[in-house]
């Protein structure tokens, strides 16, 4: 497996990735309308601008993907996904830890994740990341926002 910078023809199989593995996000809160699920290929093409986005590639097919940007030396981390069948064998952490890498020059790194999320907030705070806020989106979701300074 290796870990690189996405180039703009891999963004539909990064976009199919992505709505596959928010399935189980999605049904935890019993919303199929969120971001991640709703985003179009253009919508991606737009992150693609403005972000860094990596990919997980194994026997050439794309099994997980991340991106962030950097915005006042914080580096801001989103849509971290992995193939369903592939979780587990620590290829989130190899994601995270590649796009951290890309930051170096960052002295804090953020990203948030649902309330309800607790697979999500117990490995990114094995990463090292802890909760700094918690915002009400709707009666039925909150946002955990976990952060991470060196």
């Amino acid at each position: 497996m290796v870990i690189e910078i996405a180039k703009i023809e891999d963004l539909e199989e990064i976009l199919t990735l992505q709505k596959k593995s928010y399935q189980s996000e999605a049904a935890l809160y019993d919303d199929y309308s969120i971001p991640p699920l709703t985003q179009t290929l253009e919508g991606i093409k737009e992150d693609y601008a403005k972000m860094v986005i990596l990919k997980a590639v194994e026997n050439g097919k794309i099994i997980g993907s991340v991106r962030a940007f950097e915005e006042d030396g914080v580096c801001n981390i989103g849509r971290l996904i992995v193939h369903p069948t592939h979780q587990n064998k620590g290829i989130g952490k190899m994601l995270m830890n590649a796009i951290e890498d890309s930051f170096r020059d960052c002295m804090k790194f953020s990203l948030f994740t649902g309330n309800k999320s607790l697979k999500n907030i117990s490995f990114y705070t094995k990463l090292g990341y802890r909760l700094v806020k918690e915002e009400q989106i709707n009666e039925n979701l909150s946002y955990v926002f976990l952060d991470k300074c060196k």
